[in-house]
């Protein structure tokens, strides 16, 4: 039976990473996002998945590489203060993984993608509330959002990847009604 499920912050992150200069890796995480969910536990084909992100709770423990990722040469969050992601499909690939596919709107623009997500389990909380816990992962190109800012090398490549990965690990409990 479906039901409506709400994304439990203090258990879950969306995280992300992106190589610096061609060598090594950055990473970061939104601090401030809500996801939403309506589904059947026991049949997750018609699941569908609603993800509202803040674009300024961007964080990667430097405050002067945040503000500049706020800024118009990123994501613009005063103008665009939302990622938002609706989930289009919910394709089981057998043993709990499935492929989420939606379209994912960063800047104004508009995208589908998809992303790997694996069912870890449920279980009942100490208080009697059942849990559900998903984790994933996925990839895109900033620059197919409009997120284009670098600067080239002098000895060659770019400041920041195109490149973008996401990992996100999540923990749902039953919306209240």
């Amino acid at each position: 039976m479906a039901k409506a499920y709400q994304v439990d912050p203090a258990h879950s992150s969306i995280t992300f990473t992106v190589k610096h200069m061609m060598i090594s890796k950055v990473k970061g995480e939104f601090k401030e996002f809500e996801i939403k969910a309506n589904g059947d536990p026991s049949n997750l084909s018609d699941a569908n998945v609603k993800v509202t992100i803040q674009a300024a709770s961007i964080d990667t423990n430097n405050a002067d590489r945040d503000n500049h990722l706020r800024s118009g040469d990123f994501f613009n969050a005063e103008e665009h203060p939302h990622i938002l992601f609706q989930s289009t499909s919910f394709r089981s690939k057998g043993d709990g993984e499935f492929e989420l596919t939606g379209d994912l709107t960063i800047r104004g623009t508009t995208r589908q993608e998809t992303f790997e997500v694996e069912y870890e389990g449920s279980a009942k909380d100490p208080w009697g509330n059942m849990k559900y816990a998903f984790s994933g992962e996925g990839s895109l190109n900033r620059e197919d959002y409009g997120l284009t800012w670098n600067q080239a090398l002098e000895a060659g490549g770019v400041l920041v990847d195109k490149k973008v990965k996401f990992e996100f690990e999540l923990q749902f409990t039953e919306a209240e009604q």
